[in-house]
């Protein structure tokens, strides 16, 4: 594999000559007509029918192009979007590298819809969306939209408490160039080109970049390597455009999700890593296996047609296509050899191993909006997509420490498919009954079908199982709302909207494993009400929310081979109040804030006790991962090119279980009974941004910004991610959660640190 330097040298000389063509071949200027404007602007349909506007009585968010900008120096898209209201970012490398997911509201990714151009991106199979797969694609974004609650319909995975909604970026009318270089801790950096042709012959555009990002991570050996591109193709008609988009990511990253113990992290630092531990070696040194990686690279395409019909009509139809194949490798300590099929002469004899399991899915549909606006009193779209997805799971045995007979390197141990159709059809409009006051209906029908067979991974010495799941679902979604514009400064809205979700792969996997009863689908009914004043200088809001969730799937606190448990709970629901509001009193600085207070509660909690009984918890407890208040501020300095940013985050504390407990009993090396954390600490960080860009007119280039970012200023130590999963026993009557597998809380609780003071250094070159 040639070096990156010799790929960003061909890469350099290629755009060069490409943007020579461009120029001399593009439409002058002074010759653009107002035909060619509005094909441009036409690439902006593609997001409509799935994307929230001022008249629509829900919350909503909008990022745009120059702000994700600003943010963009190599962390992940959750880290871009961090300060928006009801986020909350997690990070396995600490340092928002690598593996990096939020929550919004309290809700895992799993149930947060995402889309580029309106086509699915979550796995079908998980609803998950590693953004690790798909490195620096914030570079080639125009907008994000993030809704808050149900939201509007969209396509794919059932969005069960928020949508983020995001646009590539437009192929631009005239030619230019930019490089992004950024470099700073642990190793981090990020090399980015980007072109585009501009319009040449005022018909035919094509813009693409190319990246590299990597870090070494602030937890031990929390490496990353993501490579990554972007490149779409346009036709631009009178009435018509059509964009070919394909992307890609390739990564290798080294296995942080594990999280350590408290305990491990006295013992060996804050930084300590349990993943790929191995046996010490004769000197009694600890040993980590170097593979302990995981390899993926994730391929897209998009063929996009956007179609103006006369003057209040225009539709929009996508194809898409995603190839994903790739491994993770992993050292086993100690494991029951019949649990991967191998014979060593004894029913439970053990050995340390390794193994690789492995993905080879794909996933294609299409996705089609028409969309209708007299452009006075009424809109409508009537959207519909299609989609299909296909996995194939399996997994290798490639080395065993004991000797076992007739042993074969890629040893197949399991191997299972799932596939999965999703379909969905909506019809949303908004009428202006009198001027200001207008009603908004969304209606949408989803239908999904999921099949899984094979033998499973999750297996034991003592039981082992197959998939068998045909499930089919039918799913109405309706939404309602009135906006209310009493005046250009003041807004009302309300809405009611009404979701269901299906269960994910890991739903059915643990729970059959764990021989319980099977999956139900889960059912959200979700209010909304809202204030928002708008004046020059200033603007506020203010959205109440009460989302009511029927058959919740909820992590019980139990584990089952190392997998989280889940159960349907009859009832739980979010409940807050989001207050926002940015001041701009001069010209050079704004001040932005946001707020989310919020009570998050599911009732009457089950836990298996030590004693193989079912004991159940009583009342309302606090939901896991839910803070009950989030604060975000910002100070923006913006004059004669310097911009500063001082960006504030407070998180409060977050439970690890739904049981309510925040510590449970362990033992010391002493057999001394303590207490431990199985919840996260309150935190609050600041971050400081500071750049300057001038001109290069005098080189021939456009311009040119030189900045510095610094993450945790203050060096707060504090954990953004965790697991628990303590045993439970009644005392009396009153019931105790505690640690019995370990000295203090190893084997029951991990916790994922954040990196205290670092730093990213930035250059960027516009030609």
């Amino acid at each position: 594999m040639y070096s990156f330097k010799r790929k960003m040298k061909k890469t350099m000389t290629f755009l060069a000559a490409l943007i020579s063509a461009a120029s001399a071949y593009s439409a002058n200027p002074k010759q653009e007509t107002l035909d060619t404007l509005r094909s441009y602007q036409l690439q902006d349909v593609q997001v409509v029918a799935t994307r929230a506007s001022k008249k629509t009585p829900m919350a909503f968010t909008n990022m745009s192009q120059e702000q994700i900008k600003r943010l963009n120096t190599g962390r992940d898209i959750p880290f871009l979007l961090a300060t928006m209201p009801s986020v909350v970012t997690t990070s396995d490398a600490g340092n928002g590298m690598g593996y990096t997911a939020m929550r919004i509201r309290g809700t895992d990714a799993s149930r947060i819809n995402v889309t580029a151009n309106g086509i699915p991106m979550n796995d079908a199979e998980s609803s998950q969306l590693y953004w690790v797969n798909m490195g620096d694609l914030a570079s080639s974004l125009g907008s994000i939209q993030v809704q808050r609650g149900v939201g509007t319909s969209t396509n794919g995975a059932g969005a069960f408490g928020a949508t983020v909604n995001m646009q590539t970026e437009n192929i631009g009318l005239q030619p230019w160039a930019a490089l992004d270089l950024s470099g700073g801790s642990y190793y981090s950096h990020k090399q980015t080109v980007r072109f585009g042709t501009g319009l040449m012959g005022g018909h035919w555009g094509i813009q693409g970049r190319l990246s590299n990002l990597g870090s070494k991570g602030y937890v031990d050996r929390a490496s990353s390597k993501l490579n990554s591109y972007f490149l779409q193709a346009g036709y631009f008609g009178e009435s018509t455009v059509v964009k070919f988009i394909t992307f890609n990511g390739v990564e290798q990253t080294y296995h942080a999700w594990d999280f350590a113990s408290k305990y491990d992290q006295e013992q060996y630092g804050r930084t300590y890593n349990p993943s790929g531990k191995m046996e010490k070696d004769a000197a009694g040194n600890a040993q980590f296996y170097k593979n302990q990686n995981d390899n993926y690279h994730q391929q897209h395409y998009q063929l996009l047609w956007n179609q103006l019909l006369g003057t209040d009509w225009n539709l929009n139809l996508a194809l898409h296509y995603t190839k994903g194949s790739g491994y993770y490798e992993q050292y086993k300590k100690n494991r029951e050899l019949a649990q991967y099929g191998l014979d060593a002469g004894a029913t439970k004899a053990k050995s340390s191993l390794v193994r690789e399991k492995w993905l080879d899915s794909y996933f294609y549909g299409a996705v089609a909006a028409l969309n209708y606006d007299n452009k006075r009193n009424f809109s409508a779209t009537l959207g519909e997509g299609w989609n299909r997805y296909s996995n194939d799971h399996f997994g290798y045995v490639t080395w065993v420490k004991k000797p076992v007979d007739d042993f074969m390197p890629k040893h197949e141990y399991y191997n299972n498919n799932t596939k999965k159709t999703d379909y969905n059809a909506y019809l949303k409009a908004t009428y202006e009954f009198v001027k200001g006051l207008s009603a908004f209906a969304d209606l949408q029908y989803r239908y999904v079908k999921i099949r899984m067979v094979g033998p499973a991974d999750a297996t034991s010495a003592k039981r082992s199982f197959s998939y068998d799941v045909n499930e089919t679902f039918n799913f109405f979604n309706p939404k309602f709302g009135l906006n209310y514009e009493l005046s250009p400064l003041h807004r009302l809205y309300a809405s009611y909207a009404i979701a269901h979700r299906e269960p994910v792969r890991s739903n059915y996997e643990h729970n059959m494993d764990a021989q319980l009863e099977k999956p139900r689908a889960e059912r959200l009914n979700d209010l909304e009400v809202g204030y928002e004043f708008t004046a020059k200088n200033f603007t506020a809001g203010l959205n109440l929310y009460h989302m009511n969730y029927k058959d919740q799937l909820v992590p019980t606190g139990e584990l089952k081979l190392d997998k989280p448990i889940t159960r349907n709970f009859d009832k739980s629901y979010r409940m807050g109040v989001e207050l926002s509001a940015a001041w701009m009193p001069v010209d050079w600085f704004r001040w932005d804030a946001n707020a989310t207070f919020s009570k998050n509660r599911v009732k009457d909690v089950t836990v298996k006790l030590t004693d193989g009984t079912v004991y159940t918890i009583a009342g309302e407890s606090q939901l896991a991962f839910s803070p009950n208040t989030i604060f975000n501020n910002v100070f923006t300095f913006d004059k004669a090119g310097f911009r500063g940013m001082v960006m504030s985050h407070f998180v409060g504390e977050q439970n690890l279980t739904n049981t309510g407990f925040k510590t449970m009993q362990t033992k010391d090396a002493d057999k001394n009974t303590v207490n431990d954390l199985i919840s996260l600490k309150q935190y609050f960080t600041t971050d400081i941004d500071l750049s300057y860009t001038f001109s290069l007119k005098a080189l021939a280039l456009k311009d040119a910004t030189i900045g510095v970012t610094l993450y945790n200023v203050f060096s707060s130590k504090y954990d953004n991610n965790g697991w628990a999963a303590p045993q439970y026993r009644l005392d009396g009557s009153t019931l105790v959660a505690e640690n019995t597998w370990g000295t203090r809380d190893s084997d029951a609780a991990g916790f994922a640190p954040s990196a205290p003071f670092h730093f990213m250094a930035r250059l960027a070159v516009n030609f």
